[in-house]
């Protein structure tokens, strides 16, 4: 719906939803990157061992990525709104549980169960953009969610910094999950009042998930990371953890594809919908997201550590050292949506090559000047880095989902978001 025919209270009301949205957006990928810089007091405070690190971390991330698929489809058939504030219920129980854990592997399995949460609110994101705008206002909108993810990836560590230095090593690691409830309760008391109510579901509509295809693309991702998370446990290291499941898991990719082909010739659900892998726009930009978020994730974990252990910083200014990497992301994010009319794809293109200018400056500064001057060189890179990051991934998006129908634009974003989290 466009500003253009639509009635004035209308498109305010749509974009008063939107900020609804944008605030689960918002503090579900912030949870991804806050973590980061409390890593050292959590291993100090419940003496974590580097693969419960791995899992924290991972947890979150990979029950976030596989569930996003069946949440999106939940979300088209049940309704967007119900299933929204379901899963931002469960993130907000699971945040309390993360910030009062008493030992490392209570807080692993809270994380996979707040990376649940998370998976079942981000696709319903998604379609409320798809729902609430079209044209221009869509690329708006899309504009400033990619504001948002910049934002909460790269504020995160900042965010985290202050909070560890100002409460101290028990209580302020502890904090950064709890910094999660008043934005979710935020969520819960406006979204009811705001979210635009789901059409009634047509009898005889069934959710009809592909079970199979899912644990089929779950043991694919599981299997072919699981070695990289063994091997820095000392009980295998680099030379004996089992490199050989990374096969197996193409191997489950293989029987996934199978799988896939055979049910959608049947006429059932799939998870990945052959109409979706024929857009060849969709197609493009996952797997452009699959191999940005596979590079640009880690980036905030290594500079987080190479900051504390590596340069001796405090945790609040280690945090405060990405700051314009955020800011910039944030820029490049919001002026996106006006220079995308200009360069079309290639703003994506652009983007990357920008990114990878301001990695490449980041790690020479870190090699090659003095520990007196390398912080300010990682300074200068980053905020490169961070513009590039707004360019690319807030155009990808909207060119990923141009053509995708709002009918399935829940299975859409799971699967783009899937590729994102895979990554």
């Amino acid at each position: 719906m466009t500003k253009h025919w639509m009635k004035p209270q209308q498109w305010s009301q749509n974009w008063r939803a939107f900020s609804v949205v944008m605030v689960a957006g918002f503090v579900g990928l912030l949870s991804i990157s806050i973590v980061n810089v409390a890593l050292p007091a959590i291993e100090s405070s419940l003496h974590a061992t580097p693969t419960q690190f791995q899992w924290i971390v991972a947890g979150y991330s990979v029950a976030f990525g596989l569930l996003l698929v069946p949440s999106g489809r939940l979300g088209d058939v049940v309704g967007r709104r119900p299933v929204f504030l379901t899963g931002s219920f469960l993130f907000m129980v699971t945040s309390l549980a993360c910030g009062f854990s008493t030992s490392a592997e209570i807080l692993v399995i809270m994380r996979v169960l707040q990376g649940i949460g998370a998976s079942i609110t981000t696709p319903q994101v998604i379609g409320f953009i798809q729902e609430l705008f079209q044209g221009r206002e869509r690329a708006r909108a899309f504009g400033i969610f990619g504001m948002v993810v910049s934002i909460s990836s790269a504020i995160g560590p900042a965010v985290g910094g202050v909070l560890v230095s100002a409460l101290g090593l028990d209580w302020g690691w502890r904090s950064v999950f709890l910094v999660n409830i008043p934005f979710s309760i935020f969520i819960l008391v406006m979204g009811p009042k705001l979210l635009p109510v789901p059409q009634k579901r047509e009898k005889g509509t069934k959710l009809n998930l592909d079970t199979v295809g899912l644990l089929l693309m779950a043991a694919g991702v599981l299997t072919s990371m699981l070695p990289f998370i063994l091997a820095t446990d000392p009980a295998y290291g680099v030379k004996h953890s089992p490199w050989y499941l990374i096969g197996v898991g193409v191997l489950f990719g293989a029987l996934f594809t199978a799988w896939e082909l055979w049910r959608e010739n049947r006429q059932h659900s799939v998870v990945m919908p052959r109409a979706l892998m024929k857009n060849a726009g969709f197609t493009l930009g996952s797997a452009v997201s699959t191999c940005y978020f596979a590079g640009w994730t880690g980036v905030f974990i290594v500079l987080t550590l190479y900051l504390q252990q590596g340069l001796g910083m405090a945790a609040w200014l280690a945090g405060l050292m990405q700051v314009p990497l955020a800011l910039m992301g944030a820029y490049g994010s919001q002026r996106s949506s006006v220079w995308m009319t200009l360069r079309g794809r290639w703003l994506v293109l652009i983007g990357l090559v920008v990114t990878m200018a301001g990695l490449g400056l980041m790690a020479a500064s870190a090699l090659l000047l003095s520990e007196d001057f390398a912080w300010l060189g990682i300074l200068i890179a980053g905020a490169i880095a961070g513009f590039g990051s707004g360019i690319t991934i807030s155009p990808n998006q909207t060119f990923a989902l141009a053509e995708v129908s709002v009918k399935q634009a829940g299975a859409a974003g799971g699967v783009l978001q899937t590729m994102q989290r895979v990554g």
